[in-house]
């Protein structure tokens, strides 16, 4: 806005952040205009004032112009509220823009200087050679490996697509606005007259995208629907993954020289097969989704078909053709005299003709500008690839590299990586609703007439038994229920599904609150029931077409973890069955952490510790498996592959990945990693494509290093010793506040936008597990989504602080200062020298940093019962205290992210525009709540959500 500018940066000989600063002046100058264009002068000062007494009230406590803006927002109309909520919330997405777009121009800028950056692969590569690892020891690593990204619907991901595709735009906008000035600097032309016309055409185009902003809705009227968010999610295909992902494996191939990459970046979703808590997940959705990924894969190979028929126009009148290339044009339709003397044109009509087929077949959809009628569809991606590859080899003859690496290469990796399906879609479903339809179908078939009611040891032999028959169990003719049909139906299409896409387009089925051994044996049988598992496991025939995948969620189910798969395994048949489960004879096992309910359970240090010792145990059950059957080769009998369910908050697992990837236990990596995607953390991390590729990098950077440079040898005994001290007591201080204080409930409910978060229609699935208030059934996404937008960000930092205050004090007051300092330095040295301890204590620091004490007060107030909140917000803000005190003793650091340049600046010039949106949010929550709100006060406070998590970035 023309008045809004963010605070100055402090003075130096070099000042690097000029150019954010200059961005955001001119994004908020043009949002400024819009406003005062579209709304008034007086609805732009208005905007102004209230940012004043907001950034008076942050930077120096003033109480009057606390009381002033108190008085002012309470003033408003429901109109004026809404106007300046969108201004903020604009504002905070456009210096999301600018910061974004600084973060490129640093970087580009270390690269040209040689200064690889941490995360980076060049960085790594360099690493490991310094480490004496060969390029022939990575590319066999990376054979062997497996890194996939998962992204995943959650409500959290409050964007509307319209808002995103301008906001792209803006992006590109602001990249192109950098190369101008680039060019004018490079020509050095006195009174440039370009430079002038450019820049202002460019901000033309600026104001018009800002416009457009300003005049799109910008929350939904209607729910999120499952179509809804697979579309969303695909817009990261069309934009990041589809070209990017390609981009390095050639930086890959380039490093390692001769040396092969296997393709050990693949990409997953959730989004239409995750059933678990969302009953409008189901078969349709599920070959929706299917239809849909492959409509945006084969839509993408046709463009870049049509493009590379331009560029090879050679003749055989001047070159010479392999036989297979001859061959190959020869099966094309394409009878043009024109093209006669052109295989490579020839071949390539053919080729998208056949494609063009594969296309309707697949999708439903007509391909556009085919100069041949589709025909003939491929059968199988793989056959489409070994026609690009004959391509290829054609081209290598001809001494014409070239024209291979820049066009015909990223699309040979993107269908090895993509094929028609894009990506594997992941089935996942809670293990209560297995145990019920099999309940109704061994009823229905009278071989137990209450299954449920069984004990462990009974449900596994009956459950065993089944599975070494060769009968069905569904009853020719039986009704059954609508449930049951419905569980059995997504079973039935994810068979059809692989059939007509590919092994590869469902791989995984997750089973949510795995307890124990059963919950597998269930969705085996449910797999046998339709055909997607064949044989018996009494005969040591039997084959399991989707992996069954446990996931291990709360505290107990962590302890447990270990114990369950060892049992799993050592059911007869079962290790076999695992081992076939891949054509190379070594099969995968692959296992799901939850970190956002086991830290909903004990809370954040103690989520993380469970976590840690839960690998631990699970690596050395598969490594036990593998020293009992070794293999020719070497390589893993069965590959434990962990699955790492991380949200964007740092209480949901959220934080920097490479540093988390590089924390894990020793031996948990091996090449092998999923880990989900969420919430606003998609965006931010994906939107922008050079953004996009660098966070991909990151996570092959941080395996490789995991992988080959990570230490083997387990943490000293001391620092286990003091971790599992920590953690009880971190535990119960946790539990003591969130379930133990008599009113938590009903002041978690008053004193966060929880309510109004259930209503925001920014996901299909429901907010809640259950019609309850209770903590326990509320889905952990919420409950931290909450928790920062009141900017208190609970679960990311609770407990923290009276466990190290216990630990340093076991004797309380008669501890010896001996003891404490020896306690306190052995702290110390946790964190200098163990990276799981160190990246925690990074995180807390990264979100007690967004944590703002005053604000909270602004959201406590909603709370009417005053003795309740004065105790509750009495013992955060004590624990609060106790946590930053904490980690200031441990790691010597008086500040916040004294060590995170990037996240502080990013802090400094975004926050003084996201506090207006905390105190517009509580005066709109209290009059909606008051019931003296209208529909218009509604939509002004989903939209100050808005506003704050895009603000805050990592909320969910």
């Amino acid at each position: 806005m023309t008045k809004i500018s963010p605070p100055r940066a402090k003075s130096s000989p070099k000042n690097t952040e000029q150019p954010l600063i200059e961005d955001i002046r001119l994004l908020g100058r043009i949002l400024g205009d819009v406003i005062r264009e579209q709304e008034g002068e007086a609805t732009f000062a208005l905007i102004e004032q209230i940012r004043q007494l907001s950034v008076a009230f942050r930077r120096d406590a003033d109480h009057e112009a606390d009381k002033t803006l108190s008085k002012l927002l309470t003033s408003l109309s429901g109109d004026k509220t809404v106007s300046v909520v969108r201004a903020f919330t604009y504002f905070s997405h456009l210096a999301n823009l600018a910061e974004d777009r600084h973060h490129i121009r640093r970087r580009m800028m270390h690269q040209r200087m040689g200064d690889v950056r941490e995360g980076s692969i060049a960085r790594t590569l360099q690493r490991l050679a310094d480490g004496g690892i060969t390029t022939e020891a990575i590319s066999q690593m990376l054979a062997h490996s497996f890194v996939s990204p998962v992204l995943t619907a959650h409500p959290t991901e409050v964007q509307r697509k319209s808002i995103l595709d301008a906001e792209r735009d803006i992006a590109r906008l602001l990249a192109q606005r950098d190369d101008i000035m680039a060019q004018a600097l490079a020509y050095k032309v006195p009174n440039d007259a370009l430079a002038p016309r450019e820049l202002a055409n460019n901000e033309a185009q600026l104001r018009a995208r800002v416009l457009q902003l300003w005049q799109t809705r910008m929350l939904r009227y209607s729910k999120l629907t499952v179509a809804n968010e697979v579309d969303n999610a695909l817009s990261y295909y069309h934009a990041t993954f589809l070209r990017e992902i390609p981009r390095i494996y050639a930086h890959l191939e380039l490093a390692l020289g001769k040396q092969p990459v296997a393709n050990f970046l693949r990409m997953g979703q959730w989004i239409g097969g995750d059933r678990d808590g969302n009953p409008n997940v189901n078969a349709q959705t599920l070959e929706h989704a299917l239809r849909r990924q492959a409509d945006v894969a084969i839509h993408h190979y046709l463009t870049e078909l049509h493009l590379l028929g331009a560029d090879l126009s050679q003749s055989a009148l001047l070159l010479a053709f392999s036989p297979e290339m001859q061959a190959l044009a020869e099966r094309s339709a394409d009878t043009s005299q024109h093209r006669k003397d052109e295989p490579y044109r020839r071949a390539l009509i053919g080729m998208y003709s056949r494609l063009a087929a594969t296309f309707k077949d697949l999708t439903g959809n007509e391909a556009a500008r085919h100069a041949v009628a589709p025909q003939n569809p491929y059968p199988s991606a793989q056959e489409f690839l070994a026609n690009l590859r004959t391509i290829e080899a054609c081209l290598l003859t001809q001494r014409a590299l070239p024209l291979v690496t820049q066009r015909l290469q990223p699309l040979i990796r993107a269908v090895e990586v993509f094929g028609f399906h894009l990506a594997t879609v992941d089935l996942r479903q809670s293990s209560d609703q297995h145990e019920a339809v099999l309940a109704e179908l061994l009823a229905t078939a009278r071989v137990t007439p209450d299954y449920a009611a069984l004990d462990e040891a009974a449900k596994c032999t009956l459950l065993l038994s089944l599975l070494n028959e060769a009968r069905p169990l569904r009853v020719m003719g039986a009704q059954y229920s609508a449930h049951t049909r419905s569980e059995i139906g997504v079973f039935e299409a994810a068979k059809a599904m692989r059939e007509q896409f590919g092994a590869q387009a469902i791989r995984h089925y997750i089973i949510s609150h795995t307890e124990t051994v059963s919950d597998l044996l269930e969705v085996m049988l449910l797999q046998k029931e339709v055909g997607l598992m064949r044989g018996a496991l009494s005969e040591g025939n039997a084959i399991c077409d989707l992996i069954v995948v446990p996931l291990f969620e709360t505290i107990d189910d962590l302890r447990n973890a270990g114990g369950i798969m060892q049992a799993f395994y050592a059911l007869p048949g079962v290790l076999a069955l695992v081992q076939r489960g891949n054509a190379e004879q070594y099969g995968e096992q692959d296992i799901m952490l939850g970190y956002s309910d086991s830290n909903k359970d004990g809370g954040i240090f103690t989520s993380n510790w469970e976590l840690y010792r839960g690998e631990i145990a699970l690596v050395e059950v598969f490594d036990e498996i593998n020293r009992n059957h070794p293999t020719p080769d070497n390589n893993q009998f069965i590959q434990l592959r962990l699955f790492h369910g991380r949200g964007g908050t740092v209480g949901r697992g959220g934080g920097p990945s490479f540093e988390a990837i590089l924390a894990q236990p020793p031996g948990t990596v091996r090449g092998q990693i999923r880990l989900t995607e969420q919430g606003e953390v998609i965006g931010s991390k994906y939107a922008n494509p050079e953004i996009g590729r660098r966070n991909l990098e990151t996570l092959v950077a941080a395996t490789l290093e995991a992988t080959l440079l990570h230490p083997t040898q387990a943490a000293p005994s001391d620092y286990l010793e003091a971790a599992a001290e920590l953690s009880t007591a971190s535990m119960a201080a946790y539990r003591k506040l969130v379930y133990e204080t008599p009113g938590f409930t009903n002041y978690f409910f008053a004193a966060t936008p929880i309510r109004e978060i259930a209503e925001l229609n920014i996901g299909s699935r429901p907010a809640s597990r259950k019609a309850t208030q209770k903590i326990e059934d509320l889905r952990a996404i919420p409950w931290g989504f909450s928790w920062g937008q009141c900017r208190l960000t609970l679960p990311g930092w609770f407990g923290f602080g009276s466990a190290v205050e216990q630990f340093l004090q076991p004797l309380g007051d008669k501890t010896p200062a001996k003891t404490h300092k020896q306690r306190l330095q052995l702290l110390q040295h946790m964190e200098q020298q163990w990276p799981f301890f160190k990246t925690l204590l990074s995180n807390m620091d990264m979100v007690l940093a967004k944590s703002d004490l005053a604000l909270a007060t602004r959201y406590a107030e909603l709370v009417t019962d005053s003795k309740l909140r004065k105790t509750i917000f009495s013992a955060i803000e004590q624990e609060w205290q106790r946590t930053t005190q904490a980690l200031a003793l441990i790691t010597g650091d008086k500040e916040r992210l004294a060590h995170n340049a990037a996240l502080q600046r990013s802090i400094r010039h975004r926050f003084p525009y996201i506090d207006p949106l905390h105190h517009l949010q509580v005066e709109m929550v209290r009059r909606y709540r008051a019931g003296v709100g209208d529909e218009r006060i509604k939509r002004g406070i989903h939209m100050s959500i808005n506003g704050i998590a895009a603000g805050l970035r990592n909320t969910g």
